[in-house]
């Protein structure tokens, strides 16, 4: 008999950006039970986290169990003790070899347990065993640990209650409504239990929650600026979401775009509307007579009222006057103060080539961290140290470069607008992974609390996006432990973001890497000869060539002798390799495929007269050498 199987995990609020990842945790352990069942559905609200699946069987399937009993050699006693507990004839016994010899064994039946048994003993576990980033203790020391308290438990398998027990709660087929509008007690069954959480004003579906956001947004019928972590975000925070249309006082206008965006975005999780309005989402089903929505615009009063007053307050102090204040403010406990990194910075922004407008952004970058408004504010960062330049009357050319320097915080994010700003970026960024390597705060596995990754991919996104044709290794310091870490990113970089195969990758770079606009270029000519016919071959070649070099330990000798070239195939060969020098490979390959191939068919590489066999090895390695300034060809993955 097939039974549906349903598991809610009731609990105060748990915050919306762990709900994601707890859900995927919730999945993996119950499949781990190793239960066997059909389809599988996670949802989560903030204040449950529910697993239902279909087809578990009534009972699990018997199965046989492999008895180990005493070597063939033991006494008949111990053999015949061995058969009467186990419950079966003597005669039933087999004997079997093992790597320790050859024993006594048997076969027993073990009988399939009730399923309802074994979620039952099992579910305590899979529930305390959830990754979350936190937990806490919630009835005392040592007790059972979990993201908030646990406040009920539906644990169903067909129409009946799984029983078990966690922190005081047991489990039973009662759930609970939305705080504020449902009931406190709702009893369910697995088939009328969306039903009648919805019936409490609990939507279940994420999915369904976020397409009421949005339809609810489109009725109010205004602009909103587009920002899907917020919606996310909402969709997580809610159970019941209405989204509410409302308007702030003109004056507040005053205030940079920027600032208000935030502090209705990541104080009060609004989204920023056209012209004085905004949205936002109240986790309710209506509020017809804006109580809700007032109560929203005093806040929101209140909030832009101190940003107003932060960034007046902040203007009487130009920035770089604010310069020597940068040394009471820590970097990092190991690297300083940020008034040390500006220095650091500065000088690899001249080392950079970086003229007066990088050098003055440089030197001000990091100011904004001294003032008001990023203490309250630290999202702003960079973008209000830009503000303040502009308003202060520095150049275009180096606010925008402030504004743009902590740009881009991810891989689908835009690199800084104009040179000055690349250059203090990529400078910023190699400053900050030339101290961590120093002194030894490198990324483990998962593990990068200073976003090390982040700033590393930061680099070669800008410097091969601006084209700045930079020596990147040459600004490592000689850490040739954070080469290796740069080099991931590279390889990341053009794999992952600019969709190169891996192969194409490993060739190009095997070629060098140190200049990433000429690391692109060479990829871009390998990705436009592949499909041509002559290409899969001609890498097959090199490949060859590079084994037999490898193979002879030849790393290069006496120039080539071309006296001792025999006529046909093998002084074509160098005739050909003489005429393309120079050329690009794409113009080539059509006229050195066919001579290649004819080299091997005809001439024996490893003669028997050494001067031939090592003139012959010589040509080889010219020829690999020719073209290995492009990339190592040999590393490309080739049907033959």
């Amino acid at each position: 008999m097939s039974l549906p199987f349903l598991l809610e995990i009731g609990a105060e609020e748990i915050p919306d950006w762990m709900i994601p990842g707890a859900l995927e945790s919730l999945g993996e352990r119950f499949r781990g039970l190793g239960v066997p069942h059909a389809a599988l559905r996670l949802d989560a609200t903030p204040r449950r986290l529910v697993l239902r699946a279909d087809g578990l069987a009534e009972r699990q399937a018997d199965a046989e169990e492999r008895i180990l009993g005493p070597a063939k050699t033991a006494p008949a006693k111990a053999v015949e003790g061995f058969a009467r507990k186990q419950g079966v004839r003597l005669e039933d016994l087999r004997v079997e070899s093992t790597p320790r010899g050859d024993y006594y064994t048997c076969i027993r039946k073990v009988e399939g347990r009730r399923t309802r048994d074994i979620l039952a003993e099992a579910l305590p576990g899979v529930i305390r065993g959830i990754d979350f980033p936190k937990t806490m203790y919630w009835t005392g020391k040592n007790g059972p640990r979990f993201i908030r308290p646990i406040r009920w438990i539906v644990a169903l398998l067909g129409d009946q209650v799984v029983p078990f027990e966690l922190a005081g709660v047991h489990s039973g087929a009662v759930t609970a409504g939305h705080r504020r509008l449902g009931a406190a007690a709702v009893p369910v069954s697995i088939s009328d239990y969306e039903r009648k959480l919805r019936e409490n004003f609990v939507i279940l579906s994420a999915e369904e929650r976020r397409k009421k956001i949005e339809e609810g947004i489109r009725a109010l019928r205004v602009t909103l600026k587009r920002d899907p972590a917020l919606l996310e975000t909402l969709v997580y925070l809610t159970e019941c979401p209405t989204p509410i249309l409302g308007e702030f006082d003109e004056q507040f206008l005053a205030l940079p775009e920027e600032v208000r965006i935030t502090v209705m975005r990541h104080h009060q999780k609004y989204f920023s509307a056209e012209g004085r309005h905004f949205v936002a989402v109240m986790n309710t089903n209506a509020d017809p007579e804006g109580l809700v929505r007032r109560g929203n615009e005093r806040v929101l009063r209140a909030r832009f009222n101190d940003a107003r007053f932060f960034w007046e307050t902040d203007q009487k102090k130009k920035l770089s006057d604010r310069v020597p204040d940068l040394g009471h403010v820590t970097f990092q406990e190991k690297l300083g103060s940020y008034l040390e990194k500006t220095e650091r910075v500065v000088e690899l922004v001249r080392q950079l080539g970086g003229g007066e407008a990088a050098l003055r952004a440089a030197w001000l970058a990091k100011c904004d961290l001294t003032t008001e408004l990023v203490k309250e504010f630290t999202e702003l960062q960079g973008v209000v140290g830009g503000l303040y330049a502009r308003a202060q009357g520095e150049p275009e050319a180096v606010w925008q470069a402030i504004y743009d320097h902590y740009q881009p915080v991810s891989m689908e994010d835009s690199i800084p607008r104009n040179i000055a700003g690349q250059l203090v970026s990529i400078a910023d960024r190699l400053d900050t992974l030339r101290g961590c390597f120093r002194v030894g705060l490198i990324p483990t596995g998962s593990r990068d609390p200073l976003a090390l990754r982040r700033a590393a991919q930061g680099i070669v996104k800008i410097v091969v996006e601006g084209r700045h044709r930079l020596a990147l290794q040459d600004l490592l310091g000689g850490d040739q432990q954070l080469a290796g870490f740069l080099e991931d990113r590279v390889r990341f970089y053009f794999r992952e973001v600019r969709g190169f195969r891996y192969d194409e990758v490993n060739a190009a770079m095997a070629a060098g890497w140190n200049d990433l606009v000429d690391l692109e270029e060479r990829l871009l000519r390998i990705q436009k000869i592949r499909p041509t016919p002559d290409f899969e071959p001609l890498a097959a070649s090199f490949k060859r060539v590079k084994n037999i070099l490898r193979q002879a330990e030849f790393r290069g000798g006496p120039a080539l002798d071309n006296r001792l070239l025999e006529t046909g195939p093998e002084r074509e060969l160098y005739e050909e390799m003489q005429r393309i020098a120079g050329l690009p490979i794409e113009s080539v390959i059509t006229s050195l495929r066919p001579k290649v191939d004819l080299f091997f068919d005809k001439v024996l590489v490893n003669a028997p007269d050494e001067k031939l066999r090592l003139n012959r090895l010589t040509l080889l390695h010219n020829l690999l050498a020719e073209f290995s300034t492009i990339a190592d060809f040999s590393e490309i993955v080739t049907n033959s």
